[in-house]
């Protein structure tokens, strides 16, 4: 094999395969909208703990897809051999927010259908997209719950109870535990509005050796 048969190998001929401007305008456009992928996602976060590093995973995300798609274009032979490689490849960390999948298939699918071409497709989709997440997820239609708990004597419960009933709006007994002449009693609450003083008169109560109010930050109906 000589020099020059060397530059007219099949692995060289790829060099060309896509154009460096087709390369800059895919990576590009794939970054931005990367970005506002991230953007939404901290726009429309209501997890427990935030993580920075899943919001440039997302980044990442859309950049990747691209550059893989852009290969699969090029040549049908890399796409078999890549479809082979990508399939033994597996995630193992886990999804705390049913809603981080959707903007983790929402990256993917921006940087394969950016690649394949469809750039009014992946722009507008992804705007779509975000307007949409914003406007239902930042829309909440129920006031947020909260966990109260009592402990007091037995026959004092019926006044706390009814003293609880009145402080907030809706009142539901979850549960009760009862330890001699203790009753240790759970209410998911909603409050009128952010004024949680009731719970400090409630602790003054006569009978009552604690009172708790707890903040829940999970999903509920009505």
């Amino acid at each position: 094999m000589t020099f020059s048969d060397i530059f007219k190998s099949s692995f060289m001929e790829n060099v060309s395969s896509v154009s460096i401007f087709d390369m800059v305008i895919a990576i590009a456009l794939a970054f931005g909208i990367g970005v506002f992928i991230f953007f939404v996602y901290k726009k429309t976060f209501k997890g427990v703990m935030y993580s920075s590093s899943f919001g440039v995973t997302l980044i990442a995300l859309t950049m990747i897809s691209t550059l893989v798609i852009l290969a699969v274009t090029s040549n049908v032979v890399l796409s078999l051999g890549m479809v082979g490689a990508l399939s033994i490849v597996r995630f193992r960390t886990a999804i705390k927010e049913p809603l981080d999948i959707a903007f983790l298939f929402w990256s993917i699918a921006s940087g394969i259908v950016l690649a394949a071409g469809m750039i009014p497709l992946a722009v507008l989709g992804s705007v779509a997209i975000g307007v949409i997440l914003i406007v239902f997820v930042n829309n909440k239609s129920y006031t947020d719950p909260y966990i109260v708990v009592i402990n007091c004597r037995d026959v004092d419960e019926v006044a706390i109870t009814t003293s609880l009933r009145g402080a907030v709006r809706k009142c539901v007994t979850k549960s009760k535990t009862v330890i001699g002449n203790n009753v240790e009693l759970h209410f998911e609450v909603r409050l009128e509005n952010d004024n949680t003083m009731f719970i400090n008169r409630l602790s003054k109560k006569a009978g009552v050796s604690s009172a708790v109010l707890i903040s829940y930050n999970g999903d509920y109906m009505g």
